[in-house]
C-alpha cells in the first residue's frame, strides 16, 4: 500500500486539494475513488510519464490526476483537471514536480566530502 498525500508548497497552499475543492459531489466522488486505487496499488489509468504521472478517469469530461512517486510507498498529488485542459495541466504539474524535488533536495542534510 502506499500513502497519497496533497504536495503542499512552501507558501502553504495546495494546488490538488484547491483542484479538488472546487469539483461537483459527482466528480469528487470519482476522484475518491481514484485516490483510493492509487493507495491500493491499483494502477491500470495510469499513464507514465517523464517527471510526472497521469491518472485517467473515463468519466464526464474526462477528469485527470497528476501525481508524483517518491519511492515505493509515498505518492504525491500535484494537481488535477480534465481532458480538455490536459496540456497545461501537465505543463503545470511538470513544474509542481520540480519544485517538490528541489525543496526535497534542499532539506536533506548536506554530506561532508
Amino acid at each position: 500500500m502506499a500513502q497519497v498525500v496533497d504536495y503542499v508548497r512552501s507558501d502553504g497552499s495546495r494546488p490538488f486539494r484547491k483542484w479538488f475543492d472546487g469539483l461537483d459531489v459527482q466528480a469528487a466522488a470519482k476522484v475518491s475513488v481514484a485516490v483510493v486505487r492509487l493507495e491500493t496499488g491499483t494502477t491500470s489509468n495510469v499513464k507514465w510519464m517523464s517527471g510526472v504521472s497521469e491518472y485517467r478517469i473515463d468519466w464526464g469530461p474526462g477528469y485527470r490526476l497528476y501525481f508524483v512517486q517518491d519511492g515505493a510507498a509515498l505518492i504525491v498529488l500535484l494537481a488535477g483537471g480534465t481532458k480538455r485542459s490536459q496540456q497545461n495541466d501537465i505543463l503545470r504539474a511538470r513544474a509542481l514536480a520540480a519544485e517538490y524535488k528541489r525543496r526535497k533536495a534542499d532539506a536533506q542534510p548536506k554530506r561532508k566530502r
